[in-house]
């Protein structure tokens, strides 16, 4: 599986080519789906560019690219757009159209109800475990490590020389991972050495400016479609 991550927390300042009103993103989802992304994952904004969990600035992103593509859509609960845990909750508990997976950074605070109210919602929770975090250490301990859709396993190291031995790393900290399906990925400098050792490893992986905005050459990314493209690329020459 290749996931898309359309936009993240990025803003204006990096460029235009980051897609950020419900209509960019649906363009650039349905590109990246005809690219081969198999999945997405969006941060939906408000009008000024700022990530929110708002039930307004949610549905209308959610309708867009559903009118656009039909693979499954997820979107963030990350702290720093509601980071008051209370808050949070009540914004997921308040969404009046439901993504089809949500993910929940298993190191913040408020995770565990944050992630019961979804599965109460029927969405899909994505356990976002970062390196350099007691993420691992959390899930392993949480009764609700077994329902979650998969694990998102996040390598935060940007360096493209030691990303791959903290990626090896988060994955021995997660251990079996209560036999939950396994998506691993980087950031910026770790982002292509990361998804290649997915590849090696035959693990689920994602790809798009949230994660990276250049091409394993250097070269800036002129989409996620063109993203996506050469994931494909450089997964499939991993798996040989």
């Amino acid at each position: 599986m290749i996931q898309v991550c359309l936009n993240g927390p990025r803003g204006a300042t990096d460029g235009a080519v980051v897609p950020l009103s419900p209509e960019a993103l649906a363009d650039s989802a349905a590109e990246a789906v005809a690219a081969g992304a198999t999945d997405i994952h969006v941060h939906p904004k408000t009008p000024c560019g700022q990530d929110s969990l708002s039930p307004r600035v949610l549905a209308p992103t959610l309708e867009a690219i559903r009118t656009r593509v039909s693979v499954p859509v997820g979107v963030t609960t990350g702290a720093w757009a509601e980071p008051d845990p209370e808050a949070r909750l009540e914004r997921v508990r308040s969404w009046t159209v439901l993504p089809d997976h949500a993910s929940v950074n298993w190191h913040e605070p408020g995770a565990e109800e944050v992630a019961a109210a979804l599965l109460e919602r029927g969405v899909g929770v994505e356990a976002g475990i970062w390196s350099g975090t007691d993420g691992a250490t959390r899930f392993a301990a949480s009764p609700l490590g077994p329902m979650v859709l998969r694990v998102l396993a996040e390598v935060t190291d940007t360096s493209a020389q030691t990303a791959e031995e903290t990626a090896r790393g988060l994955l021995a900290d997660l251990g079996p991972a209560f036999g939950r399906p396994v998506l691993l990925h980087g950031e910026d400098g770790g982002a292509w050495p990361v998804l290649r050792l997915a590849g090696r490893l035959g693990l689920a992986t994602r790809i798009g400016l949230e994660d990276t905005l250049v091409l394993p050459d250097g070269e800036r990314a002129a989409s996620n479609a063109g993203l996506v493209t050469e994931a494909l690329r450089q997964y499939g020459r991993s798996r040989r």
